[in-house]
C-alpha cells in the first residue's frame, strides 16, 4: 500500500511504502530515486506490515520494487502504474503529481 502526504509549504511529498509479508522475512525497498540501492523496511508488529517513508519531489514519477529476503522481487499491488523493465517484468510506479 502507498500512503501519500502532501506538504503545502514544501516542494515534496512523503510516501509511506507498506508491504505485507511475514515477520521473519526481510523486505527492502529498491527504487530509481536512490539509484536502486536497497532501503531497509521496518516491520510493524501492530499492523503486520513492513514500512519505509521517503520524501520525494513533487510532480514526478518514480519506479520501485520490493525485495524480499534478498531473492524475491515483488510489486506494489496499489501502485499508480507499472512500467516494463529490462529484466522482462514490471516495476511499480508511484506518482507525486499534485493538482
Amino acid at each position: 500500500m502507498l500512503k501519500k502526504r502532501i506538504f503545502k509549504t514544501k516542494n515534496e511529498v512523503e510516501i509511506t511504502f507498506e508491504h505485507v509479508s511475514e515477520s521473519h522475512n526481510k523486505v527492502e525497498l529498491v527504487a530509481d530515486f536512490n539509484s536502486w540501492q536497497p532501503v531497509k523496511m521496518v516491520y510493524s508488529k501492530k499492523f503486520k506490515v513492513f514500512r519505509a517513508s521517503i520524501r520525494l519531489p513533487k510532480n514526478g514519477q518514480f519506479q520501485f520494487r520490493y525485495l524480499v529476503n534478498k531473492v524475491q522481487w515483488q510489486n506494489e499491488h496499489m501502485a499508480d502504474s507499472y512500467l516494463n523493465n529490462d529484466f522482462g517484468s514490471d516495476n511499480s510506479v508511484v506518482s507525486t503529481f499534485v493538482n
